[in-house]
């Protein structure tokens, strides 16, 4: 079975994308596209042998189109996404799955009203080797309970347009989503500390910034976000249990033994750190359309992600520990 995949929005992220489910996944084909610039979304359907239409809502209602993957900008998400529920059709919604933590339960009630889940968000990061292997250890129980949780997200540089609250909004995201998954529970606390600002930084950015998050047990979670580092893009996380801990692998790279000195590389960019990841992230989405079950992040985990997100932003601006609130969770998304 071959699934036909409409796509809306044609940016970078969009046609990383496109590329992956063309040259990469198997049992998928990219019929037709969309974006905000009709010329680039042409120019990217001619290269593939796609239809480039409209608007995402052409895409969504084509008869052609199997399943939708949502890459435009992110106050479009929402519209898209219950659009494709509406439509009974598949969606896949890179982060975030709508801005809002109420468009997020829109969309969490328009799915229970379908009767099964039709949504996955495009949380990568369970999908890297090594998350997964240290998410098997955990599971496995023989490193008894989780206590704390150690994590650092550092980028070389980012552009003008960041401002603080991103660090937590579309950096820690990554994050906070796994800390639920590795754990298997919420986040009930924010907090955000501000150290000394690096000098390498726009006046109105602060950067770094130190998040701290408390989970339902009690296990304490600090994040280092540092967008302005320098040396590269550097991912860490460390799980201190009862009896040992965990670390996240550095990414393999050759070890170099000259002049006295010994080094390795850093990797610059966040494609090349989990380029792996997206790729099996929708080869198992493609594999689970075509089984009738998705397994992947879904519209729950969005929705709790944009509450945390909210919580820790709010914890920037105000200098206070700020509790998490979520609904219940409905039974659609297990336990």
């Amino acid at each position: 079975m071959t699934v036909h995949i409409g796509v809306i929005g044609t940016g970078m992220i969009g046609q990383d994308h496109i590329r992956r489910l063309t040259d990469v996944v198997t049992g998928a084909e990219v019929v037709a596209v969309t974006d905000v610039d009709g010329a680039r979304a042409a120019e990217v359907a001619s290269g593939i042998g796609a239809r480039a239409l409209p608007t995402g809502q052409d895409v969504i209602a084509d008869p052609l189109v199997d399943a939708v993957v949502v890459t435009s900008w992110g106050p479009t998400h929402a519209e898209y996404v219950l659009a494709a529920i509406e439509a009974g059709k598949y969606v896949f919604c890179e982060k975030p799955l709508a801005t809002t933590a109420e468009d997020c339960l829109r969309i969490i009630e328009a799915e229970q009203t379908f009767g099964r889940r039709l949504v996955q968000v495009g949380f990568m990061r369970r999908y890297d080797a090594g998350y997964r292997a240290m998410k098997q250890l955990l599971d496995g129980g023989q490193l008894g309970h989780p206590l704390m949780m150690h994590c650092a997200h550092r980028n070389p540089t980012v552009p003008e347009a960041y401002h603080s609250a991103m660090a937590v909004q579309d950096t820690a995201v990554h994050e906070i989503d796994t800390i639920r998954w590795l754990l298997e529970e919420e986040i009930v606390s924010a907090q955000v500390i501000q150290p000394r600002r690096t000098a390498n930084r726009f006046e109105h950015l602060a950067d770094p910034q130190f998040m701290l998050f408390e989970t339902e047990s009690g296990v304490r979670v600090d994040l280092e976000v540092f967008v302005n580092c320098q040396f590269g893009y550097d991912i860490q996380c460390e799980t201190v249990c009862e009896a040992g801990t965990v670390r996240l692998p550095d990414p393999a790279d050759v070890i170099v033994k000259t002049g006295a000195v010994q080094r390795t590389g850093v990797l610059q960019d966040w494609k090349d750190r989990f380029g792996a990841a997206f790729d099996r992230e929708f080869v198992e989405w493609i594999a689970s359309i075509d089984d009738g079950r998705l397994a992947g992040p879904s519209a729950w985990d969005g929705y709790a992600a944009a509450v945390i997100t909210d919580a820790g932003t709010e914890a920037l601006h105000t200098q206070r520990v700020v509790s998490v609130r979520l609904k219940d969770r409905p039974d659609l998304y297990g336990s």
